[in-house]
């Protein structure tokens, strides 16, 4: 049995794809007209509507039922109410059990990765804690349109055992031990992909959005590496190739986001008509928090911030960026990358 916490768009796609790999799936969330609605009509008409969910895809209304015969638990939760959900499941998660962590975002009061925040308040060991991310957008996984996606765990053993739950012919999953990198590249990837949507939004063009893009991997790359991830694990599945998918989909919350900002909207108009969350909100002022921390320069994410929350028109930013010190950008990926060596060395 695989329980999903979390019956939102990607966890309800994620029960999907298991119960199409002929895996018993049971959905919780804390929304009860979500489970109900899967229950009456086999749809989740708020978040996928045009998903008919296979009769294999169960729902339980309380914790202790949905967890109690579980071999694997999937946590799909919004990441700001990861910690909390986590704690009320810690005490029903049977011994053994893969925790796979299914959120792509920050804790927006500390800024630890949704790994961490799973094992600590769920009190499983970090060993069974496994990672998932990737450029997965929800529909297209639902619609069977082949994609790929990457787990990462510090056991080989529960990496493996995640990569047999979620491979198929249409999802192929790749393992990468490096979870720092994967899970930071699955957050700030949502942060750029705003910045992407407000380029879109202001009408400017593919040079303007190469380069947000661009420059956004080379943050992305500069602030994991500082927290001792790999700097190839960014030119990943779960480094550029979730930046590419969330930046230039309009499937993507994340973008729909920026655009609404670009056109000259407010951000509580935007989000009211999006109705579920765009992870790269809340998690903006994670990474700024963990940049600050790290002194690690981040322009674009500090951007996307101060237009999210300081009321910094989206012209202004842009300004603002191109306006910036010229610098070397191969000596700075140089520096990156010697920062990092220095910091693995121990030294």
């Amino acid at each position: 049995m695989v329980t999903i916490l979390g019956a939102g768009s990607w966890g309800s796609a994620l029960g999907v794809l298991l119960a199409s790999g002929r895996h018993r799936v049971r959905m919780w969330d804390a929304d009860r007209d979500v489970l109900r609605d899967i229950r009456a009509n086999r749809r989740n008409s708020r978040y996928l509507r045009e998903i008919e969910l296979p009769e294999s895809m169960d729902t339980a209304d309380e914790l202790p039922e949905a967890l109690w015969d579980a071999a694997v638990v999937v946590v799909a939760i919004p990441a700001a109410g990861v910690a909390d959900a986590c704690a009320r499941a810690g005490p029903h998660v049977p011994p053994g059990v893969t925790a796979i962590s299914a959120a792509k975002g920050l804790c927006p009061t500390s800024g630890r990765r949704m790994s961490q925040v799973l094992s600590e308040c769920a009190g499983i060991a970090p060993e069974r804690v496994v990672a998932l991310s990737g450029p997965n957008l929800a529909l297209e996984v639902c619609a069977g349109i082949p994609t790929a996606t990457v787990v990462s765990g510090p056991s080989r053993e529960r990496m493996d055992e995640a990569l047999r739950y979620f491979s198929g012919p249409r999802f192929r999953v790749y393992t990468n031990p490096d979870t720092v990198g994967v899970e930071l590249g699955g957050a700030v990837k949502n942060v750029i992909a705003i910045g992407a949507g407000i380029n879109d939004g202001l009408g400017f063009g593919d040079n303007t959005k190469a380069t947000v893009l661009t420059r956004g991997l080379a943050e992305m790359t500069r602030l994991g590496t500082s927290l001792g991830a790999r700097p190839e694990t960014f030119r990943g599945l779960s480094g550029l190739g979730d930046l590419i998918a969330t930046s230039v989909s309009p499937k993507s919350r994340n973008y729909r986001v920026g655009f609404g900002l670009g056109r000259g909207r407010s951000l509580p108009d935007v989000l009211a008509e999006l109705g579920q969350v765009a992870e790269g909100v809340p998690t903006a002022r994670a990474v700024l928090q963990v940049a600050a921390e790290q002194g690690v320069d981040v322009p674009i994410c500090q951007a996307v911030h101060d237009v999210l929350f300081a009321g910094l028109d989206p012209r202004e930013a842009v300004a603002g960026l191109m306006g910036r010190q010229p610098k070397d950008e191969i000596e700075e990926c140089a520096v990156s990358l010697v920062n990092t060596r220095f910091a693995r060395s121990g030294d």
